[in-house]
């Protein structure tokens, strides 16, 4: 009898295994509420990787073995569990045709608005960094779902900030996290941006150094014309007084109110 239950036992969890194996798409990791919803608890989970069927990748997060899963596949899980998580900045750019020094490996950059830690297991296999900050005030949320979006060629459903956000959240790093000199070589690859989303992003932009800096460099560029931008968006340049900061490479930025 006993010989009959541990056989019977056994049964179900090959069933089970091979249900997910038959259901669960390859090609991203997934946790333990997807794997609970087929009937998998944490113990289960935990035999199974065990037993070779699943591979823990961290807390909570497993992998069918020797599923190589891709980075986009690894930042969809991401996205479903930090709401806000985008791609940003330059590597936002970069998707969009916006790059410097091709071939070079580079950090992937990661956005969102809270507070989050990358897992290990992501880091590992993707060098990426993750920028915690509320850029925006969103006064209208429907400005921030419209900033995002899935460019031609990417897998669907990925996040990746349009253009003119990137250039924004680009420009906040500037200095810190990413290089000036950097900064200014992509800022002049840009090419026609829609003046009315820059417009809506500068009049909510928490950063007067971002704000500032895209004012001059697009006077210095002729980007767009930023007198009409100004008389046309309420942009947040600060004070009337200079912005100063001495940067991490000891670059003394110093930007007038306008550009």
């Amino acid at each position: 009898m006993v010989l009959y239950i541990y056989l019977m036992s056994r049964t179900t969890r090959h069933q089970v295994i091979k249900g997910l194996q038959a259901t669960l798409p390859r090609g991203a990791p997934f946790d333990l509420p997807v794997l609970q919803s087929f009937g998998v608890s944490p113990q289960l989970a935990a035999r199974y990787a065990e037993s070779g069927w699943l591979v823990r990748l961290g807390h909570g997060v497993y992998a069918f073995p020797n599923d190589a899963f891709d980075v986009n596949g690894a930042l969809l899980f991401l996205q479903r569990r930090v709401a806000s998580l985008h791609v940003g900045g330059k590597s936002a750019l970069a998707l969009q045709g916006v790059r410097h020094n091709l071939g070079v490996r580079d950090t992937l950059v990661l956005w969102g608005e809270a507070r989050f830690a990358l897992p290990t297991w992501f880091t590992e296999r993707f060098p990426a960094r993750y920028v915690n900050a509320r850029l925006f005030d969103w006064s209208d949320p429907d400005l921030a779902e419209a900033t995002l979006h899935t460019p031609p060629g990417q897998t669907q459903g990925l996040r990746v900030a349009v253009p003119e956000r990137a250039t924004l959240e680009l420009l906040y790093e500037a200095g810190t996290g990413q290089s000036l000199e950097e900064a200014r070589h992509l800022f002049d690859g840009l090419r026609s941006p829609r003046k009315a989303l820059l417009g809506q992003l500068l009049s909510c932009c928490t950063s007067v150094k971002a704000v500032r800096l895209f004012l001059t460099w697009a006077r210095e560029t002729s980007l767009l014309d930023v007198d009409d931008l100004l008389q046309q968006y309420p942009v947040r340049t600060g004070s009337d007084k200079r912005w100063m900061s001495r940067l991490d490479d000891g670059t003394l930025l110093s930007l007038k109110p306008y550009g």
